[in-house]
């Protein structure tokens, strides 16, 4: 019998892209926020500098006279970069099938559970903000009873807590190529909903789901419609507060977006990629040639950069 002791280098870097392919979607919490990668080789911490706005000019120039000027100020705000990851083992069963096929559908696995974790990461994150709008303006989140189920009031004041905090709309998200490049979008706010929210959601008188836009040209994934100015991106990954409303109901999260509200970064060249140890390469830890892993390892780190420019909205749902 023949010991599979190698991996093609075409073949590896096939299978990493089968993981990115099924990771990417997954990153409903990602796509919306600053990328900042950080160089291989230098560091694990990112520095994001929010700069302040200017006050408005409104002393009249003096004839020949040049005004003082304005100094900028800024806030350096750094984030961490920590590893993640997980493997399987493949016993040297494998090699009574088809390798190939086995490691493929272990890769579409192991992708789904690196999107998953990486998009958990960004989504705890964003939900630990500290602008809050609580359905029927419940005071917290233990006040959330049953009933509270998202409306358009809640809405309109989402919206207009954005607008006077000159919150900037998202013009721009990371595509689920696996190239991690961006795509235009048309300027809006982005909610992020969880599908039982999104049952009455798209209920709501003035809700527009995407079978009826006009065009289709730059629909986002997992996105189910809209609301005035916010655009909704549908996940199962959006935060449910387990049993901390009223008499231990699930509070349910909807996040809303504004541009540059947060950050992600990663280290340049380990983003994510897969892993595979062929049977046999273990040496002597592997006597008898049985075992093999395929695995994925990334690396991630969220941070807020601006409280003001995203709220978050707690609900129940509707049975």
């Amino acid at each position: 019998m023949e010991t599979i002791s190698t991996i093609v280098p075409a073949i590896a870097s096939y299978y990493s892209g089968v993981i990115r392919e099924k990771a990417l979607p997954l990153l409903a919490h990602d796509k919306f926020g600053q990328i900042k990668d950080i160089p291989s080789n230098s560091t694990n911490v990112v520095k994001f500098r929010k700069y302040s706005a200017l006050a408005a000019a409104t002393t009249p120039l003096g004839e020949g006279n040049t005004p003082v000027g304005s100094s900028l100020s800024y806030t350096d705000i750094t984030a961490t970069v920590n590893q993640y990851g997980d493997y399987v083992t493949l016993s040297d069963f494998v090699l009574l099938t088809d390798l190939d096929q086995l490691l493929i559908e272990t890769a579409v696995l192991l992708g789904e559970q690196a999107g998953l974790t990486l998009d958990t990461i960004i989504r705890d994150v964003l939900n630990a903000g500290t602008s809050v709008l609580r359905v029927n303006a419940r005071a917290t989140r233990g006040a959330v009873i049953s009933t509270d189920y998202m409306d358009t009031g809640t809405l309109d004041k989402a919206i207009r807590y954005l607008h006077n905090q000159n919150a900037p709309k998202i013009t721009s998200m990371v595509s689920s190529d696996p190239g991690y490049e961006t795509r235009p979008v048309d300027a809006c706010y982005v909610g992020i909903v969880h599908p039982s929210v999104a049952y009455t959601l798209t209920g709501l008188t003035g809700f527009v789901p995407v079978e009826k836009y006009a065009s289709k040209a730059d629909l986002m994934d997992g996105e189910i419609g809209y609301y005035k100015e916010i655009r909704f991106i549908q996940t199962t990954n959006a935060k449910v507060f387990t049993g901390e409303g009223n008499g231990s109901i699930d509070v349910y999260s909807t996040l809303i977006l504004g541009k540059n509200a947060y950050g992600s970064t990663s280290i340049s060249g380990a983003a994510l990629e897969n892993i595979v140890k062929p049977i046999g390469s273990a040496g002597s830890a592997d006597p008898l040639n049985q075992r093999g892993t395929s695995g994925w390892k990334a690396s991630k780190a969220g941070i807020i950069l601006q409280q003001l420019w995203m709220v978050r909205l707690e609900s129940a749902i509707a049975a």
